[in-house]
């Protein structure tokens, strides 16, 4: 996945990477980009299997699940099993256009927020 090295620059002329954006706009960790990574690296995985792949504590590895499919990047799918205990679930990620879309979408909705505050920012520090 290229959003490690992949550089935009901005208008200062700072350059910024876009894994840069995906923290600031989805407070995303490091811990939690790792996870994604390997989740759409590997199509669908087990948590087990991330915790084993990322040598990543059960704990760790299981919030940055949760967290990604409550952001929508990746989805949960409960496996049947006729042993009893805690339900096996497998991760996938959404497919790569679906993921592109959800992003642009999520990019565009941010940049939003901040050219509508704007006008009363501007107001507020500059007077009328």
């Amino acid at each position: 996945m290229q959003l490690e090295t992949e550089r935009i620059t901005l208008p200062s002329g700072k350059e910024a990477k876009l894994i840069d954006a995906l923290t600031f706009c989805y407070d995303i960790s490091d811990t939690e980009f790792k996870v994604l990574q390997t989740v759409i690296e590997k199509k669908t995985i087990t948590e087990d299997e991330l915790v084993e792949m990322l040598k990543l504590s059960k704990a760790s590895v299981n919030r940055s699940l949760n967290k990604l499919v409550s952001l929508g990047f990746i989805e949960r799918e409960k496996v049947q099993s006729n042993k009893g205990g805690r339900p096996k679930y497998l991760y996938k990620a959404l497919d790569k256009e679906e993921l592109v879309k959800k992003l642009t979408e999520d990019f565009k909705k941010c940049s939003e927020m901040f050219i509508n505050t704007l006008p009363s920012f501007i107001r507020s520090s500059f007077g009328s």
